[in-house]
């Protein structure tokens, strides 16, 4: 009962029992007990008399109570695996893309970064921020709980892919700094975004010529992240070039289109480096060419720095003790975090920041922040434009891919294969386990089938 979300569905537990434990053990006592939220056992107390049955059978006794007793053990168990220990997730955009695909289905886990308590405290179980098939919500706004994490298996490294609560929906200025208003959510029912971790607190972190530095020194990535830029590629305009097989062999997923009417140079959204090498040896292409954002971008964080997506920072990770100076050049970097992310009022009285109302010239910081990018850097809504991730967004560690749906296939070509039952993590190229999981389901059919034949021989 002490279980957020868990409660929920243990107090319609709690009245069915009551109800049987009185005697009151029809289908239509259940079906009222739960309905009328409890207050049937009002009702039934003050109308009827009833007699305390202490050595009661806890076995149903008919169909339709052991089916509802059974439906809430399910989901009560379903509920605490989803809220504390791994969560099913779905890839809907390209941000991550080699790395991670649209369609693919994942088990995100919990436990590695430690379980989130809900501090939404009256919601459905299993279901986000809306009722499936409708626009309305899932949740109660109200009462919320203090942010509290158990205890974590390993904290968030560089490198590191992240399902995180998109921290957006707390900033009031997104982009322009007249645009549109951020959606006001609890934390835990935020939209679920997933990035790569580039930053962790304490970091100094910088992107040049669209490569991520951290204390001044190129961020190695894992073997299996293959960061994607935009190309521009000159063709001859003489050769024949089979652009179909191209892509399928190179495994170019998203847009590529001719930027002239010429068609003599063709505009590749998101390339990795290896298909680019390949590229320049292919007869017809001329050159092929990284494109560099050096333009100034207002919508990059914190939207007053003649930055770029591909160039910008040095930006400081705050990390939770630490403090910092607060200047007029520092405030951009820090005013979500003291106002929206940790609850202070913030004034500015002519010279002079006010924090709840008294004076300071330092902000010092209550919990950890860290930086998220995709890895299509070129195709990716992340940290450069809406600025740190705070640690009471985290949900958890994409750990598996249990499917992966390919929307352009055609026929069993749909499931990609190759990806079904494979980790995210790990080093060379991911290895699928399902050949071995229909084993071992196998051997345990077979298994229990003579098993069930050995039993029915001896008796």
């Amino acid at each position: 009962l002490f279980i957020p979300i868990i409660n929920l569905i243990m107090f319609p537990v709690v009245w069915v029992e009551t109800l049987r434990t009185f005697g009151k053990k029809s289908t239509l006592d259940t079906i009222l007990g739960i309905f009328t939220l409890g207050f049937y056992i009002y009702y039934v107390n003050y109308t009827q008399k009833l007699e305390y049955n202490a050595n009661r059978s806890l076995t149903p006794t008919n169909k339709t109570a052991d089916t509802i007793s059974s439906l809430l053990f399910a989901v009560i168990v379903a509920t605490l695996v989803h809220t504390y220990v791994v969560q099913p997730y779905t890839i809907p955009t390209s941000s991550l893309e080699k790395s991670l695909l649209i369609g693919d289905f994942l088990f995100v886990s919990k436990v590695n970064y430690g379980p989130r308590v809900p501090m939404t405290t009256i919601a459905l179980p299993m279901v986000h921020d809306s009722i499936p098939f409708t626009k309305r919500k899932s949740y109660l706004s109200w009462p919320q709980l203090p942010y509290f994490r158990l205890p974590a298996m390993e904290k968030i490294k560089r490198s590191d892919i992240v399902v995180f609560n998109w921290p957006v929906d707390t900033v009031h200025y997104f982009y322009e700094p007249k645009g549109r208003p951020g959606v006001i959510k609890p934390i835990d029912k935020r939209s679920n975004y997933v990035k790569r971790c580039v930053g962790i607190p304490g970091d100094s972190l910088s992107v040049v010529d669209g490569y991520v530095f951290i204390n001044g020194k190129k961020l190695i990535l894992p073997e299996r992240a293959k960061p994607q830029y935009s190309y521009s590629v000159a063709l001859d305009g003489k050769t024949n070039i089979d652009f179909e097989n191209l892509f399928k062999e190179l495994d170019i997923t998203d847009p590529a289109g001719f930027r002239t009417e010429k068609r003599d140079t063709l505009y590749f959204r998101a390339l990795t480096e290896a298909s680019a090498e390949r590229l320049k040896n292919t007869p017809g292409i001329t050159a092929v060419k990284r494109e560099i954002d050096r333009g100034n971008d207002n919508a990059i964080f914190p939207h007053i720095n003649k930055w770029s997506q591909d160039n910008f920072g040095p930006i400081y990770i705050p990390e939770a003790g630490k403090t910092v100076a607060l200047t007029n050049t520092s405030l951009p970097f820090y005013k979500e975090i003291i106002t929206n992310y940790e609850g202070n009022t913030l004034q500015l009285d002519g010279s002079k920041f006010l924090i709840n109302g008294k004076p300071t010239t330092t902000y010092t910081f209550k919990q950890n922040y860290y930086w998220m990018m995709g890895d299509n850097r070129h195709n990716s809504e992340d940290s450069r434009y809406w600025g740190y991730v705070p640690e009471n967004h985290i949900v958890g560690k994409p750990v598996f891919i249990w499917l992966s749906w390919d929307t352009n296939g055609k026929g069993i070509n749909k499931i990609r294969w190759s990806r079904v039952f494979t980790t995210v993590d790990g080093e060379g190229q991911p290895q699928s386990y399902f050949k071995y999981f229909l084993f071992i389901l196998a051997a345990y059919f077979v298994g229990e089938y003579f098993w069930r034949k050995r039993k029915e021989n001896k008796a």
